[in-house]
């Protein structure tokens, strides 16, 4: 009988034993499968990058990135391709007239009727008296820091090739079981965006005025004969006296994670992951730092009106952070900016001011339009949210926003009620 037990024992505990060994081989050899995109470099010699910018007829909206106002004319990037030229003379039918095909494309600015334009590495300056036949009256060659991604991908080779797309390959993978499974994203550092996130015969002239207007996220500020530009941790300071003929006079080192730059009265105020720094540009080809304001990290764009300056916060993905919020700073003294209120927002991107009248873009939340007269108390009073909108230009009563949808305009004189003007739409090829 204790025989039998003490057997029967020993077999239980075998079992066991080999149980445990079985669960601990199991779970050494243990393997998942997964979904994963690789990323594979599209390539073109600089040669012939060099030579693509020319004008073009009329195309559709794909990929709408940053917007800039010269008189009646609207610039709007299309993200690494160039950029639409729209007659905005009535905002109610704007037509979209002419394209310029500039490769690496993202930002722009303009001074009479001379457009500059980063493509990739280089700066170009552009004639655009006739907008149907555009001339580069002059290439600024590597002029800026390669274009750099997240996970190490930089656009410039080394080897005179350029990185000019991203064909995206979808695969499978296996695992470890206990190995995370996190999805890359590529983010372009220069266009502020996620790469992975979205999939006429009459006769005009540019118009014959000094300086226009940039949205928000520009990099590209003018401020009396000077072109500044900002990149991932520096300023750059260009002479445009002669217009046509920019000559780089000055390479600042600010920090990391720069993203913004806004003009305002000879003082340039610049947005970045970890705060704003304000430099004063009475010397315009050596800006000084005068001030600056820390906050946590961040995408940080800021505008500018009488002694305030408004900041938007956005937390998550590559901006880091989880903070969503509108800051208000009193830049009375620019040594010495305070922050003198906050406000929750959503996921704030663009925004822009029009005495006392703001506007928050809201991404994929839509379109605020807030009553900012007393910054201590600021309200919105609509709030639009059919509209995943990116960045904005108030002018006129007539607000410019573009969005994942298209280019909308509205009539903003009454802050209450305002009025869809038009629409242009982004068309997406199947």
């Amino acid at each position: 009988m204790i025989r039998s037990v003490l057997y029967k024992l020993i077999i239980a505990a075998s079992l066991v034993a080999c149980l445990l060994s079985l669960a601990g081989c199991l779970k050494d050899t243990c393997t998942s499968s997964y979904p994963y995109k690789i990323y594979m470099p599209v390539y073109q010699g600089l040669d012939e990058f060099r030579a693509s910018v020319k004008s073009e007829a009329p195309r559709e909206i794909e990929h709408p990135g940053k917007i800039y106002l010269y008189g009646q004319y609207i610039f709007l990037n299309e993200l690494n391709k160039g950029i639409h030229i729209i007659d905005n003379s009535n905002p109610a039918a704007p037509d979209k007239f002419a394209f310029i095909s500039i490769p690496g494309n993202v930002d722009m600015a303009v001074k009479n009727n001379i457009l500059y334009a980063d493509s990739y590495i280089d700066l170009v300056a552009l004639d655009i008296s006739d907008p149907h036949s555009v001339k580069v009256s002059k290439r600024l060659e590597n002029i800026f820091p390669e274009r750099i991604y997240e996970y190490g991908i930089q656009s410039d080779t080394g080897d005179n090739l350029l990185i000019i797309d991203f064909v995206i390959k979808d695969t499978v993978l296996t695992a470890p079981c206990d190995q995370g499974h996190a999805v890359p994203y590529l983010y372009d550092m220069a266009s502020n965006s996620a790469m992975v996130e979205f999939s006429s015969t009459a006769s005009k002239s540019a118009a014959s005025v000094s300086l226009g207007k940039s949205g928000s996220l520009a990099r590209f500020a003018l401020l009396n004969n000077y072109l500044y530009t900002v990149n991932n941790y520096g300023l750059q300071a260009f002479e445009v006296q002669n217009p046509s003929q920019p000559a780089k006079r000055n390479n600042i080192t600010i920090g990391w994670g720069i993203e913004t730059i806004f003009p305002y009265n000879n003082h340039l105020f610049i947005g970045s992951m970890n705060g704003v720094f304000i430099y004063d540009a009475s010397n315009p080809a050596y800006p000084v730092q005068k001030g600056s304001f820390s906050h946590v990290q961040s995408c940080d764009p800021v505008v500018v009106e009488n002694n305030l300056a408004y900041v938007t916060l956005r937390g998550g993905n590559a901006c880091g952070g989880f903070e969503n919020q509108l800051d208000v700073l009193d830049v009375a003294d620019l040594s010495n900016p305070k922050l003198l209120k906050s406000y929750p927002m959503s996921s704030p991107y663009g925004l822009g001011i029009d005495a006392g009248k703001l506007f928050i873009c809201e991404g994929s939340y839509g379109l605020k339009f807030l009553d900012a007269q007393d910054a201590g108390n600021i309200s919105t009073v609509k709030w639009l949210e059919g509209i995943d909108a990116y960045d904005v230009i108030p002018h006129n009563n007539v607000l410019l926003v573009t969005a994942k949808d298209g280019l909308y305009q509205y009539n903003y004189s009454n802050l209450q009620e305002p009025v869809l003007l038009s629409k242009l739409p982004i068309i997406v090829k199947e």
